[in-house]
């Protein structure tokens, strides 16, 4: 039976170019970039390559990219640097629906004696500039919101909050985790000191990040040890990882215009069919303003982790939340922020495409999911109710 992936927010498989590129380096390049002799000594030239590779791909300078291992680090590097940059100051804000990299840093810094503020978003995922504006204070040390919700999609008014931070003096840091690779980012326009990216989103290795920092923006080293990344970050690198990072987000830069066309194609036919097909179902989140892989689709009258339990069957691969949280039992934190009815959070599911994903794959999961629906929804009290009427 054929797999088909549609979960791609939670991690993604790796380029075949990304895997020719790295193999050298887990096979007989296998030196320590630090070493003084040339076999060690050229990875450094490779590594610089990678670095290069990804500020292209966001507009930013080489000099500004820090490499991590993971977009959780990049997130827990930016907001502990921030709070040391400036340490008479206590008071952090983010948002109610933040990944656990945020929320989770933002509780412990809260355990630590620092003020946290959660900022509410609308019924479509949407920030309110306003409430930023009112939480804002003078002891506000950094704001932390993420680009791209990885559950819902939905995108945030980066560049209006990062002006609207600028002119403040405040340190802004996003978490661009799944926002790399599926839509266009230019900092070089884009007022944001500090942006987290993480590689096994944009179809690199597990274990391999980045980290934006402005040039001239307060940084604090997170991990203490070396001399590597210029200082800023210690520990032997991940040659190999770090270089597919780099090719992956060339590969990323060169398609990304085609992409975005052919996966909001791909998602719209998806999602459409499936709200025409399944009565009572709903799309969650800002359909003007959100990623063009991601759908989050609720069908009331029935549980998520059934409908999984079933597309499981049939080989198709989606989510019920994000990958972070999807093994505990309690509701979508993002869904319950936006005020989704609990009958209608129990029964969401989020679909998530790529560059590998094809039509047929849709077209297989549009044929699957009503009667997966209806079968379900027989089962459950609510649901025969629902079918009688």
């Amino acid at each position: 039976m054929k797999t088909i992936y549609f979960d791609n927010n939670a991690t993604t498989n790796i380029a075949p170019e990304v895997i020719d590129e790295m193999l050298p380096y887990l096979r007989e390049l296998y030196g320590n970039p630090s070493s003084m002799h040339t076999f060690g000594g050229q990875l450094h030239r490779k590594i610089e390559e990678a670095r290069s590779r990804v500020a292209g791909l966001l507009g930013a300078g080489p000099e500004e990219i820090i490499f991590t291992s993971c977009g959780t680090e990049s997130d827990n590097t930016a907001l502990m640097s921030a709070v040391e940059s400036v340490p008479h100051k206590k008071h952090i804000i983010t948002s109610r629906v933040e990944h656990p990299a945020v929320l989770n840093f933002c509780k412990y810094l809260a355990r630590k004696g620092y003020r946290a503020t959660y900022l509410p978003v609308s019924k479509q995922g949407q920030l309110n500039v306003d409430e930023l504006v009112k939480a804002l204070d003078e002891d506000t040390a950094v704001v932390s919101l993420m680009y791209a919700n990885n559950e819902s999609g939905v995108i945030f008014p980066v560049a209006e909050l990062g002006e609207m931070l600028k002119e403040r003096g405040i340190l802004f840091h996003t978490d661009a985790v799944q926002a790399v690779g599926k839509i266009p980012i230019d900092l070089k326009k884009l007022p944001v000191d500090m942006l987290s990216l993480s590689g096994h989103k944009l179809h690199a290795p597990k274990g391999v990040g980045a980290l934006y920092v402005r040039k001239g923006a307060r940084f604090h080293p997170y991990i203490i040890g070396g001399h590597q990344e210029h200082g800023r970050r210690a520990g032997t690198e991940n040659v190999a990882s770090v270089i597919a990072l780099g090719k992956a987000c060339e590969l990323a830069g060169d398609n990304l215009s085609q992409e975005v066309i052919y996966l909001k194609g791909l998602r719209d036919k998806l999602e459409n069919a499936l709200l025409k097909s399944c009565p009572d179902a709903r799309i969650n989140g800002d359909v003007n303003s959100r990623l063009p892989n991601t759908t989050n689709i609720s069908f009331e009258y029935v549980e998520g982790e059934a409908i999984l339990l079933r597309l499981n069957e049939f080989g198709i691969c989606a989510s019920s939340g994000s990958a972070c949280t999807s093994g505990s039992l309690e509701p979508s934190h993002v869904l319950r922020a936006m005020g989704v009815p609990a009958t209608l959070i129990h029964g969401s599911i989020r679909f998530s495409l790529s560059r590998y994903n094809t039509e047929a794959e849709v077209d297989k999961v549009i044929e699957i999911m009503p009667p997966v629906i209806k079968e379900l929804r027989q089962l459950s009290p609510f649901g025969r109710e629902r079918i009688k009427k």
